[in-house]
């Protein structure tokens, strides 16, 4: 068997920086991961009239599970130096490419979700519309995670 090698020195850099750290592989805890992420989807779409910013984070943090999932199952996690943005850089740069146009949507959406979190009286407000049009996108990243982690290198 190949040794995966796309997206290593990027793995490593992240560790060395303490933005990622080894934890023990977990399939079990990817599926989990994954299992809430399409929870979260599921009540972005219910809430998406009625509190649109909360289905909103609903939206953003269902995509941060998925990408933790595939984290999770590789024996890695984000460090609270990393964050969210870690898991990001860390899967980008494992699956683009070929996968990017459907992961990045995710850095755009964390963006707009700390927008909301943190200066909401600032921030232009989400709208159902703003929900429906991430919520898709958000389905198509949890797909390719489920597709992608039976087949990543585990660290």
């Amino acid at each position: 068997m190949s040794r995966w090698n796309q997206g290593r020195e990027t793995i490593d850099a992240l560790i060395a920086s303490g933005a990622i750290e080894h934890v023990p592989a977990s399939l079990e805890a990817a599926e989990a991961e994954l299992g809430r992420a399409r929870t979260h989807i599921a009540s972005a779409r219910l809430l998406l009239d009625s509190d649109p910013e909360g289905a909103y984070t609903l939206a953003y943090d269902g995509a941060r599970r998925a990408l933790a999932a595939v984290l999770q199952n590789q024996g890695l996690r984000a460090t609270s130096r990393g964050g969210h943005i870690a898991i990001y850089e860390a899967v980008l740069a494992q699956l683009d490419p070929p996968l990017g146009s459907i992961l990045r949507p995710f850095n755009r959406m964390r963006v707009r979700r700390n927008e909301v979190a943190y200066r909401s009286s600032e921030a232009p407000s989400v709208t159902a519309a703003d929900v429906s049009a991430d919520v898709s996108k958000v389905e198509a990243l949890i797909e390719v995670a489920e597709k992608a982690i039976p087949n990543m290198p585990r660290y």
